[in-house]
């Protein structure tokens, strides 16, 4: 079973569902030439594509073209159904650094063909999270910072304040289809400059200034059977 952790606490709870956001920043979606969405658009990752921080994700064999995006995340603490935007912060337990790991040329041949993404975003290890921060920790989440970098260099950098659906707007738009629950994961969405993953690339993602942050390793399956 995975578990959504605290830093600096013994607290955990069980994931539930894992909800992912599709360009959720505009740079994003012009980089990969894709329309603004006019609403949320929801993907779902498995709980078994979670890894932790000093993990592996392992690159698969059928793609060549595995690419890095850090999200901000968002853990929910308690059950809630059509909840007003306004009351959206009442039901999160924290906030977190991950990185949603797409093999994008198998994305690409599912959106040629108007498949679902699933597959090229549900591998296992293809979900790394970081350790949450305790929701009352945060300051203004509405305007924090965060960042990537591979191989120690900076990569991808963003802030929610940028986000197209704003955090508790996706929220409330999740829950007026789902019911939400205690141990459900939010990934909010990339801002722009992805990129490829290779063998031996060390990644860092970084939640703020340091509130949290993340470092996992790229390797190939054959390179340790």
């Amino acid at each position: 079973m995975k578990y959504i952790y605290f830093a600096d606490s013994p607290e955990r709870m069980p994931v539930n569902t894992i909800f992912c956001v599709g360009r959720n920043y505009a740079a994003h979606a012009a980089e990969l030439n894709n329309p603004i969405p006019k609403a949320p658009l929801i993907f779902l990752k498995p709980a078994s594509s979670i890894i932790y921080d000093r993990q592996y994700i392992e690159l698969p064999e059928i793609s060549r073209e595995v690419h890095y995006e850090v999200e901000v995340l968002v853990a929910i603490g308690k059950e809630g159904k059509n909840i007003a935007p306004k009351n959206a912060a009442d039901y999160i337990a924290g906030y977190g650094i991950g990185i949603d790991i797409t093999a994008r040329d198998i994305q690409q041949k599912a959106k040629e063909k108007s498949h679902p993404w699933t597959i090229a975003k549900g591998f296992d290890t293809f979900a790394p999270i970081s350790a949450f921060v305790k929701a009352e920790q945060m300051t203004n989440p509405a305007d924090i910072s965060f960042t990537l970098s591979v191989n120690k260099r900076l990569c991808q950098k963003g802030n929610t304040s940028q986000m197209l659906f704003p955090i508790p707007k996706l929220i409330a738009y999740l829950s007026t289809i789902f019911t939400l629950s205690p141990g459900d994961i939010l990934f909010t969405g990339t801002p722009e400059g992805v990129g490829k993953i290779g063998p031996g690339d060390e990644l860092t993602a970084v939640l703020g200034d340091g509130l949290t942050s993340l470092t996992v390793f790229a390797r190939k399956r054959e390179a340790y059977e």
